[in-house]
This record gives structure tokens, sequence and C-alpha cells, in this order.
């Protein structure tokens, strides 16, 4: 069962400046277009298995995408990997959006 963070808890995690990781796993373009934060790590979903070293397991992981669909099934294969501090972003970058910054674009 993948847990999840609230957009709420991600945005108090992000101004008491938590020691965490806040991985993207949506596509380049995507990313040009907007960005939760500067403070990220960006692998695309389907460079997540060849990029696995790159991802401190030690570390809480909050895993976003657009939706929170592509990000639960990293969280899934994360787990699988022995990553046991994952979370998905529940609603991804739309509920950002929604939640905390309107004029975001989206893609």
């Amino acid at each position: 069962m993948v847990k999840e963070k609230s957009i709420s808890e991600l945005k108090s995690k992000l101004e008491n400046q938590d020691d965490f990781i806040l991985l993207d796993v949506r596509t380049e373009n995507e990313v040009l277009v907007s960005k939760i934060t500067e403070d990220f790590i960006h692998i695309p979903m389907n460079e997540i298995s060849s990029k696995l070293s790159q991802i401190n397991n030690n570390k809480e992981i909050v895993v976003y995408c657009k939706s929170g669909v592509r990000s639960a099934k990293v969280c899934e294969y994360l787990m699988q990997n022995n990553y046991s501090k994952v979370y998905n972003l529940k609603g991804g970058i739309i509920a950002w959006a929604k939640e905390v910054d309107p004029n975001m674009f989206i893609m």
C-alpha cells in the first residue's frame, strides 16, 4: 500500500526546510513548464530503474507527477527495491496548483 502526503504536508515540509527528497517523475517537457520548487530531483518515470543509485534510500522521499498516478507506480517500485520512507504526493502537481499556486501552468 502506497503512503501519501497531502499538499499541506508537503508545503509545511518545504516551509520548514525539512531534510527530504522531492522526486519529480514527470517528463522533461512537463518540468520545463512548471515545478513546485527549485530544490528537487528530476528522474522521469521511465528512467527510475536505471537511476536508483541517485536516490538516497535513507531519506524520506516524496514522489510526484501530474496527478499522482505515475508517482504512485514509482512509489511501489521504490518500495519493492527496499526504499521504506516513500510517499506519493496526493493529487500531484495539479492539486498543488489548485491549493497553493493557482497561477501555475500545468501541461
